[in-house]
């Protein structure tokens, strides 16, 4: 039995005056695929007077539909989850004969259905000079995929970024700093192009503090730490999406939590929706 954690997420929307809220969509849900087991799930949303309908999208992902039948003065959604963080190994998986050692190609039929993840943006001069370093002789997938990681984890420094939406691949190299929704997504367009099917990851990151130093290698967090983050994930005939996480240049592990997997960031957005009004927003995430 792992360790079991609460996690406690709290999104707020007040407003000046009462509102029309128009319907909103959440991306708040594990995902099916999620690996780290889920104990429990629970929702809460005010207005109390709502209608909530759970379906899953185009991409297998958990979506919820809200719907407000009458004006208010405030939003507000909290999720708490129960999680069950058993060590996962990472590296447990299998790849088929063909795609063991890289530049392989995908399959005819598979090769059709992983097309919206493969679709890559147009090159930059900045990431097309990135991309040329990267060496291309035949070696194993994995441990080129683990070296390709930690190179962009290296290149990047991680920085806080309060701004919406996702910074081009070329704003990131440019500024060699990013959160780590710009990285996951520079990562996302470096596999695809270099032939790998890879999509955006959405989720809540778990960091946990250790009981003892390590005696070798990184001693990581000093506490306990939660938030919504990003990852990419990769796709590998025989082993599925494997998590890459170039924030900290790791497969990703138990504490990864995904939420939404998406061809696209925009699909990936945790909450979405409008209304007339001027808003303040109040939010926090938290390890209870």
């Amino acid at each position: 039995m792992g360790t079991h954690v609460a996690i406690r997420h709290h999104t707020e929307y007040r407003f000046n005056r009462s509102v029309v809220i128009h319907p909103h969509l959440l991306r708040l849900r594990p995902a099916p695929h999620c690996r780290t087991p889920i104990l429990a799930y629970k929702l809460t949303v005010e207005p109390a007077e709502h209608f909530l309908h759970w379906y899953q999208d185009p991409f297998a992902n958990y979506q919820g539909r809200l719907v407000f039948p009458k004006p208010a003065r405030a939003l507000s959604v909290e999720v708490e989850v129960v999680a069950d963080l058993t060590v996962l190994d990472p590296f447990d998986f299998f790849v088929e004969d063909f795609a063991e050692t890289w530049p392989f190609t995908y399959p005819h039929a598979i090769a059709k259905e992983l097309w919206p993840y493969r679709e890559c943006a147009n090159a930059g001069p900045l990431f097309s000079a990135y991309l040329q370093r990267v060496p291309k002789d035949t070696q194993n997938t994995v441990e080129f995929l683990v070296a390709l990681n930690q190179n962009l984890q290296k290149a990047i420094d991680y920085g806080v970024r309060l701004e919406p939406g996702v910074q081009t691949c070329e704003e990131t190299l440019e500024r060699r700093m990013g959160s780590c929704r710009d990285t996951a997504w520079l990562l996302v367009e470096l596999l695809r192009h270099l032939g790998f099917a890879s999509r955006f990851v959405s989720g809540y990151l778990v960091q946990l503090a250790a009981d003892e130093i390590p005696l070798h290698g990184p001693a990581g967090p000093s506490k306990d730490f939660t938030d919504l983050h990003a990852w990419a994930e990769v796709y590998l005939p025989g082993a599925g999406w494997v998590g890459l996480d170039p924030t900290s240049g790791l497969f990703a592990g138990e504490g990864h939590i995904p939420l939404a997997c998406t061809p696209q960031p925009r699909a990936a957005a945790p909450i979405v929706g409008s209304s007339y009004a001027r808003i303040w927003c109040t939010g926090g995430l938290q390890l209870a």
